[in-house]
């Protein structure tokens, strides 16, 4: 008796049998359509994209080149405290300073809104004093800046004179002088937003009161806040 459990199997005659043609609908068609133009519109927005960054960077590093921006240049000249000498004389106590600002800059001037002069003494502040009012500085162009601290712009107390008289049997009594300024640049007629402008001047006194000369004519570092 034949058993009814097999699945009977109809092999194909013939040597090499065909494969069975898929037939695809239209919508399959449309889908594989609208892919691809989707793909090339992506393909040709990142490729546009790209290229304006491209054409923007070299402009930007072009007129960098040719601009060459700079930050203002400090250098300290004069820093005397002539009544050193003196045992007690901080009630008369008065300290004079000479700077330069030099916009080094070919094509780019300075707008100074204003400025201002800081002495510190072992990181107090004992003097300021406005130094300048607003004014406009042309590339190439170095402006001297003087101050003078004394009485109400100077506040030495006697237990500071002490130490100042210490460092000076030392060699040297160290202040720090801090001009800040808010500035502008300005190329052409655009103008940069405001920058708060801090140059620091490490500065010596000897014996005399004079400044030493290893601080003399020394540059400032300069950063922005």
């Amino acid at each position: 008796m034949a058993s009814n459990d097999h699945i009977p199997i109809h092999h194909v005659s013939g040597p090499n049998p065909k494969p069975i043609k898929r037939h695809r609908t239209a919508r399959y068609y449309v889908h594989r359509v609208r892919e691809s133009l989707t793909t090339r519109v992506s393909k040709i927005i990142c490729a546009i994209f790209l290229g304006l960054l491209a054409i923007v960077g070299l402009i930007t590093f072009i007129l960098w080149l040719s601009l060459r921006p700079h930050r203002p240049r400090f250098h300290i000249h004069e820093f005397n405290m002539p009544g050193l000498t003196q045992p007690t004389g901080f009630q008369n106590a008065r300290i004079t300073f000479e700077v330069t600002a030099r916009n080094a800059n070919q094509n780019i001037g300075v707008y100074y809104e204003s400025m201002e002069g800081s002495v510190y003494y072992r990181d107090q502040k004992i003097g300021y004093t406005p130094l300048l009012n607003p004014f406009y500085q042309q590339p190439k162009n170095t402006t001297e800046v003087d101050g003078d601290l004394g009485g109400a712009t100077l506040t030495v107390s006697s237990q500071n004179w002490e130490e100042f008289q210490s460092d000076r049997g030392d060699g040297s009594v160290v202040f720090r002088l801090e001009v800040t300024s808010v500035i502008r640049f300005k190329i052409s007629t655009w103008e940069s937003k405001r920058h708060m402008m801090h140059a620091d001047c490490d500065v010596g006194v000897g014996p005399d009161g004079s400044i030493l000369s290893n601080y003399k004519d020394r540059r400032c570092p300069v950063y922005f806040s």
